[in-house]
């Protein structure tokens, strides 16, 4: 009874760790993104129109992650989805900073 007990608890500790690195990780990436932002408004790579549009996408993911917390619980589902748009944002970024338009 005793060794079934202590599987249980590695158990909830193995799962609920990639919980709290997965929260953690999504505003690292937010952070970063932002960065790279910032970064191509002073190089040059960004117009204004396409950082104000760049910001305004990470609102949205900032406002979707707010919503998805309000609950208190980050579901597997609605994490999968705040990766799918910050994926895409980063693409976004990615994009806007290699085309031919320079500040």
């Amino acid at each position: 009874m005793r060794a079934r007990a202590i599987g249980w608890i590695l158990g909830l500790a193995v799962c609920a760790t990639p919980a709290l690195a997965a929260g953690k990780s999504i505003n690292k990436v937010e952070h970063r993104e932002q960065q790279r932002i910032r970064q191509g408004m002073r190089s040059g790579e960004l117009t204004r129109a396409e950082a104000r549009r760049l910001e305004a996408e990470q609102a949205r993911i900032r406002v979707n992650e707010r919503y998805a917390r309000a609950d208190g619980k980050l579901t597997t589902r609605e994490r999968e989805q705040l990766n799918r748009e910050l994926h895409r944002a980063s693409h976004d970024i990615y994009r806007q900073k290699h085309d031919n338009q320079d500040r």
